[in-house]
C-alpha cells in the first residue's frame, strides 16, 4: 500500500523515523527504519536516512505492506476518561489492554486505538480517509493509569516536544518486592535491548543503549516483605522502571518478564492481582501557558495491597 502525503506538524523539526513511528502506530520505529534503509520512504522525491528532519508540509511518500491497517474499526469498551476537550484526550487505562494494535493478539480488537475511534467519531486527523489518532507516549499492556492522546496534528506537535525537551512530569506508583531502605534515590543507568532476549530490556551490555534516569521514594512498607513506591522518571525509556527496580534487586510485584514466578503466585492467593503492580499515576503539563494537573485514580487491584490510612491520607487525599 502506498501513502503520499505532507507532513502536517508545525514549528521545530523531526526526525522522519520519528514522525512516521507515531503516525502509524501499527508498526515500530525500528520496522520503520527498515523501510526506510530499503528506501521504501522518501521525502520531497528523495531517498532519505533515518536521521533526516522533516519540515512542515514536506511531502512524504512511504510504500510499504500495511495489512489490514484500515481494519482497526470503532468498538465500544470501558475507559475512564480524566480529561477531554477539542485538542486533547488523557485516560485512566486498565490493565490488560494494550494501547494499540499487536500482530498476533487479535491484532486489531479490544485496545485503546479502538476505543478511541469509537469515542472521537469523526474528530480525529485522518490520512488517505483513514483515521488516526495520535499516540503521544504509550504504556505497557499490564500497566495501568494515565495516558494521553492528542486529538490533532498541532497538539501532537507540541506534545512530543514537550516530551522531547522534557517538560513533563510523570509520577508513578509501584509495589516492589523487598524492602528499600534508602527513603529517595536516583537510577541512572544505559538501557536497552538485552543480547540474548529480543523481548527484554537490560541494563548490562545493553545493545542501542540509552541513558535512563528514574527518581523513587518509599512511600510504605507492606508486611515488612513490600515496598510501596512513588517514582517519577525523567527519561522515557521503554520498560525503564521495571528495568531500573529489577536491577536493584527490587522488582516490581507480579512482572512476569523481569521477576520470579514463586512471588507472583503468593499476590494470586492473597490479593487476586494477576498483573505487574505499576500504576501511571500523574502527569503535570503545560499546555500552550497553562498549568495542568492530571490524576488517574488507582485501579481497586492495587488497592486491595495498599493499607487503607496511605489510601486515605496520602494516595487518595
Amino acid at each position: 500500500m502506498k501513502y503520499n502525503f505532507c507532513a502536517l506538524f508545525e514549528e521545530k523539526n523531526k526526525r522522519v523515523d520519528i514522525y512516521l513511528s507515531a503516525l502509524f502506530w501499527d508498526f515500530s520505529r525500528s520496522y520503520i527504519q527498515k523501510m526506510i534503509d530499503r528506501w521504501n520512504v522518501s521525502v520531497n522525491w528523495e531517498n532519505i536516512s533515518k536521521n533526516l528532519k522533516i519540515k512542515s508540509k514536506d511531502e512524504i511518500k512511504i510504500e510499504i505492506v500495511l495489512e489490514r491497517l484500515d481494519e482497526v474499526l470503532p468498538e465500544k469498551m470501558d475507559f475512564d476518561v480524566i480529561f477531554e476537550d477539542d485538542e486533547i484526550l488523557v485516560l485512566n487505562k486498565q490493565a490488560g489492554i494494550n494501547v494499540h494494535p499487536v500482530p498476533g493478539e487479535w491484532w486489531n480488537k479490544n485496545t485503546l486505538v479502538n476505543w478511541v475511534l469509537e469515542h472521537c467519531k469523526d474528530k480525529l486527523p485522518t490520512i488517505w480517509g483513514v483515521q488516526r489518532p495520535w499516540i503521544v507516549h504509550r504504556l505497557d499492556k499490564d500497566t495501568s493509569g494515565a495516558i494521553m492522546i492528542a486529538k490533532s496534528d498541532k497538539m501532537m506537535s507540541y506534545l512530543s516536544e514537550t516530551i522531547k525537551d522534557r517538560k513533563i512530569d510523570k509520577y508513578y506508583l509501584a509495589i516492589v518486592f523487598g524492602k528499600i531502605k534508602t527513603r529517595n534515590f536516583k537510577i541512572e543507568s544505559m538501557i536497552g535491548r538485552d543480547p540474548n532476549n529480543r523481548l527484554k530490556m537490560t541494563t548490562k551490555n545493553p545493545v542501542n543503549p540509552k541513558n535512563a534516569i528514574t527518581y523513587g521514594q518509599v512511600i510504605e512498607y507492606i508486611d515488612n516483605r513490600f515496598t510501596l513506591v512513588k517514582v517519577k522518571i525523567e527519561t522515557g525509556r521503554t520498560h525503564q522502571i521495571r528495568v531500573h527496580l529489577s536491577a536493584l534487586w527490587y522488582p516490581i510485584v507480579w512482572d512476569k518478564t523481569y521477576w520470579n514466578l514463586r512471588v507472583n503466585k503468593e499476590m494470586i492467593t492473597r490479593f487476586l492481582l494477576k498483573r505487574q503492580a505499576l500504576h501511571a499515576w500523574k502527569l503535570d503539563i503545560n499546555l500552550y501557558w497553562k498549568d495542568y494537573h492530571f490524576e488517574a485514580k488507582l485501579k481497586s487491584d492495587m488497592k486491595r495491597i495498599i493499607p487503607e490510612d496511605i489510601l486515605k491520607n496520602y494516595i487518595e487525599k
